[in-house]
């Protein structure tokens, strides 16, 4: 083989074990042997110093960040050695044996594709600065491929595999009929396209997150919408390089929207709420809300839900329930009143009820001085007079029970104090009319009892 010219058919099919083993023992075999450890240490000399430079830079970033960028300066040696190694497999063509350079040009371009995919998936799924599980199994998969890639290419049999596959066949849509390495193939630039697709999205979201000309909520629907179109463009992309119908989805496409009308009405719901909230701008971030019986500082707002937080946690709000109910926003006074109710007796004077109410607040650190606590009368009720009292805090995100719980003991302990009765529901039950015939042998101190009024609390 040594002085012969390349087979191009013969490269592209990867016999190069014959060709090693046709080289091996010859001294043309240790001239390549050498010239390949000069590229080898030349391509190391020159990754080094740009892996170091990466480092450099990105050492204060996040640990997302930093992960990501550890995989890119791994690339950074089989991606210059192999462009090395090419360079000097097509420069010593016609001067000596190239089937050295030729075999170590497949593992070196192999490392730089799979540190380079490892690269795009760090930076998708461990975008919250940490370790994703999906991560983890990402790369075991990519790994394994493409060692048996390699290794099916250096055995030459990787064709032979590919037209094993491309001979069975599926009916997809009817007449339309796929390969089941079309298939593969498929599934391989699906998973592409939407790695680098999501990587975009998360470049593009930080660009836009940084801008400081454009609204926090424009931000997040601009961040939602384009990583979502990005999604959809690269699924037809992948589907069309495979050479797949679309109009076979288009049975997908009826499903998915009779789905949506029915099962899924609520889930669209939320979502188009979201995208109403964000794009009118009713609420931001920060903002105090009180929206049914959640009250708290809205720290996320997600195309589904809005996380509202306060002393108990945080609460997912659906978006809807944003929408369809009225909620009450206290960012633009910072101030929210707690209001409690209590009834004192017909007999107590109200308004020295209404003094000892504005007293309660004392001693409650909550509790603001400005706005003033305020008694009122308000209802006559059945067994009293109801009263309530009002108070206003600043941290609403805290909890409002614990101030109403405070003020609570301070209005008992002080009625108390007073002897000011708290009434509670009664009921006056009274028998009249003659007692029956069967209560005739009935004793007089039970026609006593009948013929009274009777009070029966309640």
């Amino acid at each position: 083989m040594n002085g012969l010219p390349l087979n191009l058919n013969h490269f592209a099919l990867g016999h190069m074990i014959d060709d090693i083993v046709s080289d091996l023992g010859g001294p043309r075999f240790i001239w390549q042997l050498g010239v390949l450890v000069l590229v080898l240490v030349a391509a190391w000399l020159i990754a080094r110093p740009i892996a170091r430079r990466l480092h450099t830079a990105h050492v204060n970033d996040t640990f997302a960040l930093r992960f990501a960028w550890s995989s890119l300066e791994r690339a950074m040696f089989p991606l210059i050695g192999w462009l090395l190694v090419v360079g000097a497999r097509y420069a010593l063509i016609g001067t000596m044996p190239i089937s050295v350079f030729r075999l170590a040009a497949v593992p070196l371009f192999g490392l730089a594709i799979l540190y380079l995919g490892f690269y795009v998936l760090r930076r998708v799924l461990s975008a919250n600065g940490e370790l994703h599980g999906m991560l983890v199994v990402a790369e075991r998969v990519l790994t394994t491929l493409m060692w048996i890639g390699m290794v099916l290419y250096v055995l030459g049999v990787l064709g032979d595999v590919v037209d094993y596959l491309d001979g069975i066949r599926f009916a997809l849509g009817g007449k339309q009929k796929v390969s089941l390495a079309a298939m593969l193939m498929g599934v391989v630039w699906i998973l592409v396209t939407v790695l680098v697709a999501m990587w975009f999205g998360s470049w593009l979201d930080s660009r836009i997150t940084r801008a400081s000309a454009i609204d926090a909520n424009l931000k997040v629907v601009l961040s939602r919408v384009t990583k979502a179109v990005l999604l959809l463009v690269s699924l037809l992309l992948s589907l069309s390089l495979v050479g797949i119908d679309l109009t076979v989805l288009s049975v997908f496409g009826g499903a998915l929207g009779v789905g949506l009308g029915f099962g899924l009405q609520k889930i669209a719901s939320n979502y188009v709420s979201g995208f109403i909230i964000l794009l009118e701008r009713s609420l931001k971030l920060g903002d105090q809300i009180t929206v049914s019986t959640y009250t708290g500082i809205v720290t996320q707002i997600r195309t589904r839900y809005t996380v509202v937080r306060n002393g108990d946690g945080d609460t997912l709000v659906p978006n809807e329930l944003m929408v369809a109910q009225a909620v009450q926003n206290h960012n633009e006074r910072g101030t929210v009143r707690v209001a409690v109710r209590v009834q004192a007796s017909y007999a107590a004077d109200p308004e020295a009820v209404l003094s000892l109410l504005l007293q309660c607040p004392e001693g409650i650190s909550r509790i603001l001085p400005e706005p003033a606590p305020a008694a009122f009368m308000a209802l006559f009720a059945d067994s009293g007079i109801e009263y309530e009292l009002g108070v206003w805090i600043a941290d609403p995100h805290n909890g409002k029970l614990g101030v109403q719980s405070d003020l609570n003991r301070a209005i008992y302990r002080r009625f108390k104090e007073a002897g000011i009765d708290i009434p509670y529901p009664q009921r006056e039950v009274r028998v009249l009319g003659p007692l029956g015939p069967q209560q005739g042998a009935s004793s007089t101190s039970g026609d006593a009892a009948a013929s009274s009024s009777a009070s029966v609390p309640t």
